[in-house]
């Protein structure tokens, strides 16, 4: 992607949408391996318990993830070429999405220091 910082210019729910992706991506236990063009598919998406679940080993506040829920953002993220949604409804991070710098990822992905 470019230098600059959010070179698509993702509104805050979208950003952080994508990196909850991003993160939801590289773990086994939710997506699928890359296809051929690099996008991977998400199987499944995290229920929240309580204001938070989980992803991996990190524990995401459920008010920073209300895009996952919000069909208008994935059409915005699939205009932009960051994912591509599949038949079941659930979306696949393209190349470009994986690769794209949110800079959201240590703020609400929230990890335990021991």
């Amino acid at each position: 992607m470019a230098d600059r910082p959010n070179p698509l210019k993702l509104n805050p729910l979208q950003a952080k949408t994508l990196a909850l992706l991003q993160e939801l991506a590289r773990q086994p236990r939710y997506a699928n391996p890359p296809d051929a063009d690099g996008a991977i598919m998400v199987r499944y998406l995290p229920a929240a318990h309580g204001d938070h679940f989980h992803i991996g080993d990190a524990v995401v506040r459920s008010r920073d993830a209300t895009g996952l829920d919000n069909p208008a953002v994935y059409g915005a993220l699939a205009r932009k070429g960051l994912v591509v949604m599949g038949a079941e409804g659930l979306p696949a991070v393209t190349a470009a999405g994986l690769a794209y710098p949110t800079g959201l990822a240590d703020q609400i992905l929230h990890r335990s220091d021991h």
